[in-house]
């Protein structure tokens, strides 16, 4: 767990121009979370490209925020939820290979009308080995979720550490969309239904009609097409991709609905399922 507390208060304290220099600072230690990407990554960029708290505005309002994150024991809940949370997978599959893990904790930007609307104050990252991203804005339901979407991003971070592979150019649909669907199992296995579903896909969870566009999606291959696919075309416009004709959320309802069809069929729980094939689990589940 990086001190990221600490590191943005003196951030929002420092003067303007040695701002860009703290924050690459603090962000170094998670660098290596952008190894995938073609030569010298600019962090500063990614953060403010990723919804990361601003640099020249809403100072007072990051603070207190920052603050409202540190009350409510936001990077101590974290830790423990995830050494909880290995414990359990670990007794499901021993033989997983599990990397030594980095966790950054940012506060999102309050003037990010995307970030604070449609993705409901949270967006997160545990696709990539060794490393988590969590970044948040602290609104109440926010607040009472850290747990789950940590734990959320470390089944990620364990499927894609152990036999399953993810290769940007020819990945489905069906692989992001499954995986999001085991990711929030294995949240609801250990904080139960109210908790561990991520908020964006609640509102279509039993929309029939959601569920079968997706699937009709979930052979498109390559990671640039996927955005409107699984997180809607709210996010497509935002990042210059081509929408679909989906709601904010839509591949986390359908990944859900995928995944709780399979374990059902199978018996197998969220963490028995962790390394389970895509493949597999769409065929079980539509079949």
């Amino acid at each position: 767990m990086l001190d990221t507390y600490t590191a943005m208060r003196g951030i929002l304290v420092a003067p303007l121009e040695q701002r860009s220099a703290l924050l690459e600072q603090m962000l170094r230690p998670v660098a290596g979370m952008y190894r995938y990407f073609p030569g010298e990554v600019d962090l500063v960029a990614m953060h403010r490209m990723g919804s990361g708290f601003p640099l020249d505005r809403d100072e007072e309002l990051c603070r207190e925020a920052a603050e409202a994150l540190h009350d409510a024991d936001a990077w101590g809940r974290i830790g423990r939820a995830l050494d909880d949370a290995l414990a359990v997978q670990l007794a499901a599959t021993p033989g997983i290979a599990v990397p030594d893990i980095t966790v950054l904790v940012v506060l999102g930007d309050p003037g990010d009308a995307h970030f604070m609307g449609p993705n409901l104050g949270m967006t997160a990252n545990g696709g990539v080995s060794g490393y988590l991203f969590l970044n948040f804005w602290p609104y109440p339901e926010n607040l009472v979720r850290l747990e789950a979407t940590a734990v959320h991003e470390l089944n990620h971070n364990l499927r894609y550490s152990s036999a399953v592979v993810w290769n940007p150019a020819t990945v489905t649909v069906g692989e992001q969309v499954v995986s999001e669907g085991l990711a929030d199992a294995f949240a609801r296995q250990l904080y139960g239904d109210e908790l561990g579903y991520t908020r964006i896909g609640v509102p279509h969870l039993h929309d029939d009609a959601v569920f079968a566009k997706v699937v009709s999606g979930l052979q498109v291959t390559g990671m640039q097409n996927f955005a409107a696919w699984v997180h809607g075309d709210a996010t497509a416009a935002r990042f210059g991709a081509t929408p679909v004709g989906l709601p904010t959320g839509a591949g986390y309802a359908v990944g859900n609905r995928l995944v709780d069809a399979y374990l059902a069929a199978t018996g197998l729980t969220a963490a028995d399922a962790l390394l389970a094939e895509a493949a597999e689990v769409i065929r079980v589940a539509t079949t």
